[in-house]
């Protein structure tokens, strides 16, 4: 049966194809490479904002398995590399014809899988990301008064340095810290009637006040920061509600992780599809490069025109003699028939 997209090859085109093949592979090299520093960015990010992603979000996965695409990548090229480059010359290339094929199966398969796969995880993870960090976000502002709680005893830490290394404020807004209780009820003296009134004012007993912590401060504020009654127009002279940029963060703290995750997604995602092509076409130029040479003992420079093929023949037939050459492999042995031949008969004693 005929090769499957044979290619003639003859001697020129096949020193041209084995020179163009180690240029795509170191810039296979190269796209791995970054693919890798890519993909350990977002996961080191991802880390350090851990608190304020929800346990359940699926995301992380995304940085994980690109790692390991990366990684395959960047091994491919430098094999391709040194394939390519070994087969002009003929002292060079026997000791790649025995290694070569399993080579460019693993590659196939594994690092093709684990590139398609993580293309996957970048075009569908990132919406995700948007309820994950709604949530995360909305249990750590919740647990900002508990410093001395055992597991969030570190809320208020964590949520302050975010607020004052994004410039952000809240989850939507500074106005998100008017619903809930910030403050310890540690810090609030019981003798003090209108933290009474306001207590008793709240069906679920919380003490709710129109404040923000100091971390939503901007410094960049002419005035010295405003921290409490920000919704009365008339406590704070020379403020206007209205415009609370000129003295607190305007932006959300969820807005801003967002778009600086979505972006390194993003990003992740363009090396992965580069990285995609380039593993691609390596691939394909490696197996043809292969079987060309094949066909010349593995000596570049032989006389003649020879064929570089995908596949030795269809996969319709591939499957077939693997099928029979199994068949006949554990056919087991047909038992031998019995005599026909009766046996002969004793002679009966004489009278």
């Amino acid at each position: 049966m005929a090769p499957v997209l044979p290619l003639v090859l003859p001697l020129q085109p096949r020193i041209r194809l084995a020179q163009g093949l180690w240029l795509l592979s170191w810039l296979l090299a190269l796209a791995g490479g970054l693919t890798l520093l890519c993909s350990g960015h977002l996961l080191v990010q991802l880390w350090h904002l851990g608190t304020f992603l929800a346990p359940s979000c699926p995301f992380a996965a995304l940085p994980q398995v690109a790692l390991a695409a990366g990684a395959v990548a960047l091994g491919t090229g430098l094999v391709g590399a040194g394939a390519s480059r070994a087969s002009l010359d003929a002292a060079q290339y026997p000791p790649w014809r025995g290694v070569l094929g399993p080579l460019l199966v693993a590659s196939t398969a594994g690092g093709g899988g684990l590139l398609v796969l993580a293309l996957g995880l970048a075009l569908a993870l990132p919406g995700s990301l948007d309820i994950g960090l709604e949530e995360g976000l909305a249990t750590a502002l919740a647990h900002y008064k508990d410093t001395e709680v055992p597991g969030h005893c570190h809320a208020k830490r964590l949520l302050d340095e975010l607020q004052l290394r994004y410039h952000c404020c809240g989850r939507h807004g500074y106005k998100d810290w008017f619903g809930i209780q910030w403050v310890s009820s540690r810090y609030l003296d019981p003798n003090d009637q209108d933290v009474v009134d306001r207590i008793q004012s709240n069906v679920e007993g919380l003490y709710l006040i129109d404040g923000v912590p100091f971390s939503c401060c901007n410094p960049h504020s002419p005035r010295p920061c405003l921290q409490s009654q920000l919704s009365d127009p008339h406590a704070h002279p020379v403020f206007d509600p209205r415009q609370p940029n000129l003295n607190l963060w305007d932006q959300g703290c969820h807005g801003v992780l967002l778009g600086q995750l979505q972006g390194l997604a993003s990003t992740l995602g363009s090396m992965l599809a580069v990285t995609f092509v380039l593993q691609t076409l390596v691939l394909l130029g490696l197996r043809y490069l292969q079987t060309a040479l094949e066909g010349l003992g593995g000596v570049i420079n032989g006389e003649g025109e020879t064929q570089g093929y995908l596949f030795p023949s269809g996969l319709k037939g591939m499957l077939k003699t693997a099928w029979l050459k199994g068949g006949v492999a554990h056919r087991p042995a047909p038992e031998e028939a019995p005599s026909l031949e009766a046996p002969p008969k004793e002679g009966l004693p004489e009278a």
